[in-house]
């Protein structure tokens, strides 16, 4: 049996928050005709670093701007592209960014809808268990920042 390619990508993408009176949002983006939320991130294109790509791939998926704040960390997994007939192992480098502005209409034809969700909603949410891990991380980030309650505890 012969095994195909093996192609590496490595992306990279946000955490965007906008903080209200006693309670955080974040951002998130639909896809595969609204069935999967997750968080906005893309490919690292060529000369450019990965808070950069962030920055970048928030802007065009969720139409926000933000600023980044710190690396939450990376996750890493494998999937298959059907059209090169090869595995590929991804991995993706993720950051907290501060909302500046913008509009989350606005959001790039790559995505079927982008919206803000309670920190808590979003973890309940979001469709992979790796951008839930994150998405805590994040969590975690803004309660000692901020002192962020829980929704569980209100």
């Amino acid at each position: 049996m012969r095994l195909g390619p093996i192609i590496r990508q490595v992306s990279s993408g946000g955490v965007i928050f906008r903080k209200n009176d006693d309670s955080v949002e974040i951002a998130l983006i639909a896809v595969k005709d609204g069935k999967v939320w997750c968080l906005p991130k893309g490919i690292i294109n060529k000369g450019e670093e990965p808070d950069e790509t962030a920055i970048r791939e928030v802007s065009e998926e969720t139409g926000l701007k933000g600023r980044v704040i710190e690396k939450l960390g990376e996750i890493n997994y494998w999937y298959y592209l059907k059209e090169e007939e090869a595995k590929c192992r991804k991995t993706v480098h993720f950051y907290l960014l501060e909302y500046e502005g913008g509009d989350i209409s606005k959001h790039d034809w790559e995505v079927d809808k982008a919206a803000w969700f309670q920190i808590d909603d979003a973890l309940k949410i979001a469709s992979h268990k790796n951008e839930r891990d994150i998405i805590e991380k994040a969590r975690e980030v803004l309660s000692s920042r901020f002192s962020v309650r829980s929704s569980e505890t209100n």
